[in-house]
């Protein structure tokens, strides 16, 4: 879809769900746990995660923040049968409730509890009329591998369009009444639109054309894939630009996800002209990744990423870049492309001293853990406590926030996610 966040496309079975009347008994349910994550989002504690992130964010130095995603453990934290309401729109306001609750109870990180309640603004988006070709594993965590369905030049331009998107207000204002029916009250509900783009358009090229492709592409007819290129991010603008004028953006300046991880606080966002109602990309943070090109050297990454990346980061307030993809060989050239650029992201492959010599407190040095010590075998809380006391080390100078994503599982014991934070905040105390 070109963009990530609490809002989509258009689900017609899930408007006429909400036809349906929901149950006393479901609304009791959400009602009670609505009534428990109030008061824990109230705690004084959770002020101050977000006074430390506002902190943090403009590059003032607190104790390194700590962040966990279990995202493909949480299958494990919080199974179908801990869901306790029937009608399927209950459901998932039941798991988000959950997640929320999980994380004050047990993980105890530094995500701040937030009592908001987003209601989607529903979007149509037609896509890019090109559907992948990928063989799966038969385990549902497996890598998959794409077949390429783009094989000769013409194959492009011939099968690919630019995203058309529309808003469908009926279908939004269904949603927002029924969200706000359930929660009478409780919590404060709030009609949200895109608040989280992934600009990613090599990754996304590769499902259709294949990664090695692409890579002999680059040296064999480097001037059909800039064309490409330069396709798909006038398809990404034109796209933007519809969501700004038909006010489906929301402003991403307080508890949202930012980028490959972080929070969004801060008051440097949205600019000082902003009319309170109409928010523009320059409003909010933006993101771009190409992970494909972990291994591809800083001028092709140059020439065929951050020429590309660059317009389309332009646009945005402040901005976040990088993924799963190593980029201590590249900062300096991602410094000179990115406009107020503010939180880069360090993966597990980085070399980390070099990456903290380079980047200083210059932007947020946002490092992602290998997530391998949380899916191994055997737990090794010694090794955890060895490894981020390592990074610490390496790291001061730096503004520095530790990131555990890519969980895909915790071997069925969910306290590996809850020491791995209580192991990683009693280190990040000493690095005040």
């Amino acid at each position: 879809m070109g963009y990530s966040g609490e809002s989509g496309q258009k689900d017609n079975s899930r408007v006429l769900l909400l036809k349906m009347a929901i149950t006393e008994k479901d609304k009791r349910i959400i009602q009670d746990l609505a009534k428990r994550l109030f008061e824990l989002a109230e705690l004084p504690g959770e002020k101050k995660k977000a006074e430390m992130w506002y902190a943090h964010n403009s590059l003032k130095r607190v104790r390194p923040m700590i962040l966990i995603f279990p995202e493909g453990a949480w299958r494990e934290l919080i199974t179908e049968k801990d869901l306790l309401t029937e009608d399927p729109f209950c459901r998932e306001q039941e798991h988000l409730l959950r997640t929320r609750l999980y994380y004050a109870e047990f993980l105890k990180d530094d995500n701040v509890i937030d009592r908001i309640i987003p209601s989607p603004i529903v979007i149509n988006n037609t896509g890019w009329g090109i559907s992948e070709d990928s063989t799966s594993p038969s385990d549902p965590a497996g890598a998959r591998h794409f077949n390429p369905v783009i094989k000769t030049e013409e194959d492009f331009f011939n099968k690919v369009h630019k995203p058309q998107v529309s808003i469908d207000w009926k279908a939004t204002e269904e949603i927002y009444e029924r969200t706000l029916e359930l929660y009478n009250g409780i919590l404060p509900v709030e009609k949200r639109g895109v608040t989280h783009f992934w600009f990613d358009n090599i990754d996304r090229l590769a499902t259709w054309r294949g990664l090695d492709q692409i890579y002999l592409d680059m040296v064999d007819r480097p001037e059909w894939l800039q064309s490409v290129l330069n396709f798909m991010l006038e398809g990404m603008m034109e796209m933007l630009n519809a969501l700004e004028k038909n006010g489906a953006l929301s402003l991403n300046n307080a508890n949202h996800y930012c980028g490959s991880g972080g929070t969004g606080f801060t008051h440097e966002l949205p600019q000082k002209d902003f009319d309170g109602k109409n928010v523009r990309p320059i409003d909010m943070w933006g993101f771009a990744t190409t992970q494909m090109f972990s291994l591809v050297s800083p001028a092709m990454h140059e020439e065929f990423a951050l020429r590309y990346e660059e317009k389309w980061l332009s646009c945005f307030g402040l901005n976040a870049y990088g993924c799963c993809e190593p980029l201590h060989k590249k900062i300096d050239i991602i410094a000179r492309h990115i406009p107020r650029l503010r939180r880069l992201s360090m993966s597990p492959w980085v070399d980390v001293a070099e990456a903290a010599e380079k980047i200083g407190d210059r932007f947020i040095f946002s490092y992602k853990p290998n997530p391998a010590v949380i899916a191994a075998e055997q737990w090794d809380p010694d090794f955890v406590r060895k490894n981020i006391r390592d990074t610490l080390e390496k790291t001061r100078g730096c503004v520095i926030e530790l990131i555990m994503k890519d969980t895909h599982t915790c071997r069925n014991q969910p306290h590996r996610l809850s020491e791995w934070v209580r192991i990683a905040k009693e280190e990040a105390e000493k690095f005040t």
